[in-house]
């Protein structure tokens, strides 16, 4: 059952987050961020990728990861980001973010799948989605938007991972191409955290502080 109610814990959790804060952004949501990319990676590195790697060809293999890859590339064309923590929200728009919420939606769709069979998955999902659930939440909150639209949004936003774990658990069609829906999420998986990895911090200096909680999250991974 967590596998399934993680990803919306982690939704709860950077809500309220967010509404603690009063809507501005916390000081350690960068240093989450941090954590859980690389959490995120390692975990992607140490349980998905080599088990999707025995089931596939190998070049097929990295050819659906870098299909994955770009898939992440054009949904961030139109998310600009927002599933590692860029969100750009026009204060003066009050035009409901069609191309953001669907971008979302399909990205936290597809990161369910891998849960099906890797259970240690859902805590990287989970400790993915609390920084952005919280972003997110804050921007929302900023807008123009109507409280039905913010309500509506973070709630779909919160049950695609669960549904996408469903679909894997209980449908034919997924049991027959989950390897290679696996691998092309391990390409959104490595596209996202070495983004947020790579990105560098205010005045493009990487501290200290952020390198602690890369190697906390390569650390506490390698021993789940």
């Amino acid at each position: 059952m967590n596998k399934y109610l993680f990803p919306i814990y982690a939704i709860i959790i950077g809500v309220i987050i967010a509404l603690i804060t009063k809507k501005q952004k916390a000081i350690g949501t960068k240093l989450l961020l941090s954590f859980s990319g690389a959490f995120l990676l390692a975990l992607t590195l140490f349980d998905l990728l080599p088990e999707v790697y025995q089931h596939l060809e190998a070049k097929q293999t990295g050819l659906f990861i870098m299909c994955g890859i770009l898939l992440q590339i054009i949904l961030e064309f139109f998310s600009k980001g927002a599933e590692h923590g860029h969100v750009h929200i026009h204060k003066e728009d009050n035009k409901f973010p069609w191309l953001l919420f669907t971008s979302l939606c399909i990205h936290s769709f597809l990161e369910g799948f891998p849960i099906h069979q890797h259970n240690d998955m859902v805590y990287g999902v989970f400790i993915h989605k609390i920084p952005i659930a919280v972003l997110l939440t804050i921007f929302l909150l900023q807008s123009n938007y109507s409280k039905i639209q913010v309500v509506g949004f973070i709630v779909i936003f919160a049950v695609m991972t669960p549904l996408g774990t469903y679909i894997s658990n209980n449908t034919t069609i997924a049991t027959e191409y989950v390897d290679i829906i696996n691998a092309i999420v391990i390409g959104i998986f490595l596209h996202i955290s070495t983004t947020i990895l790579f990105e560098t911090g205010e005045g493009h200096k990487f501290n200290l502080s952020k390198l602690v909680a890369i190697c906390l999250g390569i650390l506490i991974a390698y021993f789940i």
